[in-house]
């Protein structure tokens, strides 16, 4: 688990205005306590409960919380994953913010883990993109690993990975592979975006470490695989770009060959996960 964000926690609270929720200062006394549960409304895969846990907490490090699952636990609708017990105010007060991190996270844990069975049995892994939220990517790319999901680079300063602005910068694929072997440390993998085969065959001879195909037809993908299995068979295969999380479209895509099916759109479209708060 990552360490809480607290600062994050705490911003969102605030941006709430949970330490002046007028409506449960008006209605609850200040004396009240109560119990509640955190209850699944759908089936799918938990992420975020320690979040959920931690918000609650910054309001009141009293309360009691008890996680009846734990992350990355598949739950079914209906389902209880939390008891939390405290002042009636501050539940009320931190409800919103706690539902909103466990929904949120919880629903790109759900669509990893469908995407991932969608390609079970073939040689390919999920891996998440940066097409996360500012200021979420790392509680983002937790849920995404807690549904089976692997992480491509966390940041741009985690691998080298040539896209096309930057080959027409550096004056083609030859050029930027030459001018990041030169300059980019020895250990970090150099991998280039391709949309065309003949992209690939210069990427190829420029001695690129991973190939990524991008908005390739699923034809045109399968003979990419197999010009770089025959030319390198240890260059890794990524596809990318307009893949979706459609399971008839991903397994066709894992069918190819490559090693990597990189989706933006596990992070950023999402749906949420439905979870809600009930009073005992």
């Amino acid at each position: 688990m990552l360490d809480l964000p607290r600062e994050l926690i705490r911003h969102a609270l605030q941006e709430d205005g949970a330490q002046a929720d007028i409506t449960t200062l008006c209605t609850v006394p200040a004396e009240q306590t109560a119990g509640a549960s955190i209850i699944a409304r759908q089936a799918g895969v938990i992420a975020g409960l320690h979040i959920a846990a931690a918000t609650f907490r910054e309001l009141d490090p009293q309360v009691s919380v008890e996680l009846l699952v734990e992350d990355g636990a598949v739950v079914q609708a209906g389902q209880v994953v939390a008891h939390i017990s405290g002042p009636a105010r501050l539940l009320l007060s931190a409800e919103r913010v706690a539902l909103n991190f466990l929904g949120h996270l919880s629903g790109i844990a759900t669509v990893t883990a469908r995407c991932v069975q969608a390609i079970e049995g073939t040689k390919a892994r999920i891996l998440d993109t940066r097409k996360t939220t500012p200021g979420l990517r790392s509680l983002e790319k937790e849920a995404v690993r807690l549904g089976g999901g692997r992480n491509h680079r966390f940041n741009l300063s985690d691998g080298v990975l040539i896209k096309d602005n930057h080959i027409k910068a550096a004056g083609g694929i030859a050029q930027a592979v030459t001018l990041a072997r030169h300059l980019a440390p020895h250990l970090l993998k150099i991998e280039v975006e391709c949309e065309t085969l003949a992209e690939v065959q210069e990427a190829l001879e420029a001695g690129a470490d991973v190939i990524l195909l991008d908005n390739m037809p699923v034809e045109t993908m399968r003979s990419a695989v197999e010009l770089v299995r025959h030319v390198a068979p240890k260059v890794l295969i990524e596809a990318s770009g307009s893949i979706g999380t459609n399971a008839a479209k991903l397994a066709a895509v894992a069918a190819t060959g490559v090693d990597f099916i990189s989706l933006g759109a596990i992070t950023h479209s999402a749906p949420n996960f439905d979870v809600s708060l009930e009073f005992a």
